[in-house]
């Protein structure tokens, strides 16, 4: 095959497979060679030429190829594979069942990997692994060919094959009930969230007792924020198999997410009296007890997890996500020599990256604070989709389109409630202390990060063929807006303990103000501020579960704050004392006096209590629970100044207008 420019990778892959399967080696290297040429870093062209490699028998060359690919895309299942192959050849048992293993973990349908851990399973004695590995070969076996490859496609992350292989497979075998939880899941990934539940819903029309299909629409219903529907949803699953660890462990986890953290506890401990060392519920059970206040327990159970597996990242960032928590020298040098092995899992990499950058960060060593807090950020951000200049356009969206004729052209729509009290911004600015001072008054609920908006903000997404979000806005009706803000308050009853305000504190509302006051008028905005470089870096250096890919690069935190603040500044223009701002400096600095200006804002009348916050008993499930534990204080605002000489591309993307503001701050 002669290639041309014009060669696409997909005739080069089939071009390959032709001349291995032909077992001419040697052409198929140069085919590999001649794409390589073109595209040094395409991480297929690296794959196949380590499969041409141990094809040929150089297996450590291949192992030396997989390496640079996995360094490039640590998540590539197939090259994930394709090491546990080189080692298993290699007679390496131990390092192949792990990288199949991981294979398995990022792509379920790779059934050469599954087949090749029941055979290495059961030449080691662990007959229980490998029966449970054939079983997932068999399971793959009775798959329809069309649904293997949706499988293969969602797991690398193409959504948009996936769903049209998939829906054209449902058009010939309409109640295929696994093709419907496959679509749902595609769905559910796109952010089609009605849609998966229908799938879902239909599905289990058609067979009731799926476990699987029972366990997917439960963990649908806490996406969609429907946590008592999920809570009755998992009880009805454990009610099947009391004893189910599986189940109890679903059914701890939606217990946390419905604030019953004691219930959790107790399901978790179910679980580890048969499986004392399960490391995912050790932790599990450790989140819960943080949440609690109980932080020496959640310590314990923490430790416990790494005494069973020192490999299991999560918990080292656990223990260092508590803030007030300090690693000794002895513990230091572990996570130094985990780092060290090339087997590291790589999410427990990235943990214990985080880990470190705080461990170094507590010793004053700041260089190497960042280094490990840079190289865990790098991580995340090879893995992110997130691009800056679309967000940007997204930003201005709101901008050219929430004008005050459009909020004129709605005026007295919506619906009146005065309930919701939202706390905007960005993440790390001091939202948690204010959420934790509000919710310390009598009349006012903490809840959590409600994602409703975001939801809401979605679905109009698809909401027309035609137009699209945030330009929609102008099409919608007042009966819309009132509809939209009745469900926001009947959907988020739930959080509530029967106060007359209750607080939303999901921080990336803030790009969705003009929804919010079109369909809620009357609901309270405060905007949570803070010294630009002090908020970027204190995100920087926190790894976030989700939601905030824009935090893993200087440069994209940069752009998003400043973006951020002419966002804010549009708002204030087109909605002028709506929106509530409020700086963390100050809140520091005169706590009094910034209470009684919130307060004031809110319409509620002074407490002494919210002068004394941390005295109030609730769960706090944000990074900053144990932070607003304690009186307030200064001790974190400075904390950016250890690391400003490696913050040059933090201060050009922020730009001097808002560097320049420290000494607004007093900083």
């Amino acid at each position: 095959m002669t290639e041309t420019a014009t060669t696409t990778d997909s005739e080069r892959i089939a071009a390959i497979q032709r001349q291995l399967k032909a077992k001419d080696f040697a052409d198929a290297e140069n085919l590999v060679m001649q794409w390589l040429a073109e595209q040094p870093n395409n991480a297929d062209a690296l794959y196949f030429k380590a499969v041409v490699e141990r094809a040929m028998g150089m297996l450590d060359r291949a192992l030396s190829t997989l390496k640079t690919l996995l360094q490039q895309d640590p998540l590539y299942s197939r090259a994930l594979q394709e090491q546990g192959h080189c080692y298993r050849q290699q007679n390496n048992r131990e390092q192949a069942i792990h990288y199949y293993q991981q294979a398995t973990k990022q792509n379920p349908s790779l059934i050469a990997s599954w087949s090749a851990l029941a055979t290495l399973y059961r030449e080691l004695g662990n007959t229980q692994a490998a029966e449970q590995a054939a079983a997932q070969v068999q399971q793959l076996h009775d798959t329809p060919p069309p649904l293997k490859v949706v499988m293969d496609l969602t797991a690398r992350g193409k959504l948009a094959k996936a769903e049209t292989l998939c829906k054209r497979f449902m058009q010939v075998n309409p109640k295929h009930t696994e093709g419907m939880r496959l679509l749902a899941d595609i769905a559910q990934r796109m952010g089609a969230l009605d849609e998966a539940s229908l799938l879902l819903d239909n599905a289990l029309l058609l067979r009731p007792d799926s476990a699987k299909l029972q366990i997917d629409r439960i963990q649908l219903a806490r996406k969609c924020q429907h946590y008592e529907d999920a809570q009755q949803r998992a009880k009805q699953l454990l009610a099947s198999d009391p004893n189910n660890p599986q189940f109890l462990s679903i059914a701890a986890v939606e217990a946390m997410h419905m604030g019953d953290y004691e219930t959790a506890v107790r399901h978790f401990d179910r679980v580890l009296a048969k499986l004392p060392e399960d490391v995912i519920t050790l932790t599990g059970k450790g989140h819960a007890l943080k949440t609690l206040g109980d932080v020496d327990s959640a310590i314990a159970c923490y430790k416990a997890a790494l005494s069973a597996a020192p490999q299991y990242g999560e918990a080292w960032h656990a223990l260092a996500n508590l803030k007030t928590y300090r690693f000794s020298a002895d513990e230091r040098q572990q996570m130094l020599e985990l780092h060290g092995l090339e087997t590291l899992e790589h999410n427990s990499r990235i943990f214990i990256e985080f880990a470190l950058g705080k461990a170094f960060e507590d010793m004053g060593d700041y260089a190497h604070s960042f280094s490990y807090y840079a190289l865990g950020n790098e991580h995340k951000h090879r893995q992110s989709l997130y691009n800056a200049e679309r967000m940007h356009e997204d930003l201005q969206g709101q901008i050219d389109t929430c004008t005050p004729a459009l909020f004129a052209q709605f005026a007295g729509a919506g619906c009146r409630a005065p309930d919701p009290i939202f706390i905007v911004g960005l993440p790390r600015a001091g939202s948690t202390l204010l959420e934790q001072i509000l919710s310390s008054h009598s009349m006012v609920d903490g809840t959590l990060e409600l994602p409703n908006v975001l939801s809401l903000a979605q679905r109009l997404r698809r909401y027309s063929e035609n137009v699209g979000y945030p330009e929609v806005l102008s099409e919608l009706t007042a009966d819309d807006y009132r509809a939209f803000g009745e469900a926001y308050i009947e959907d988020t009853r739930v959080h509530r303990q029967g106060a007359p305000y209750f607080i939303d504190k999901m921080p990336n509302n803030f790009r969705h103000i003009g929804l919010i006051k079109l369909m809620l008028p009357n609901a309270k905005i405060i905007d949570a501020r803070r010294h630009p470089l002090a908020c970027c870096f204190s995100g920087f250096k926190q790894l976030f579960a989700e939601g905030q890919e824009f935090s893993y690069d200087l440069n994209d935190l940069g752009r998003y704050y400043r973006d951020y603040v002419m966002l804010m500044d549009h708002w204030q223009s087109v909605l002028p004392g709506d929106v509530l701002t409020v700086n963390n400096e100050d809140v520091i600095a005169d706590l009094e006096g910034q209470v009684r200006r919130i307060l004031d804002f809110c319409a509620l009348p002074f407490e002494a209590a919210c002068l004394r916050y941390w005295e109030t008993d609730r769960a706090v499930k944000t990074p900053s629970s144990e932070q607003v534990r304690r009186p307030v204080s200064d001790s974190g605002q400075h904390q950016w100044q250890h690391y400003d000489p490696w913050l040059g591309p933090l201060r050009a993307a922020l730009g001097e207008e808002l560097v320049t503001q420290s000494e607004k701050y007093g900083i």
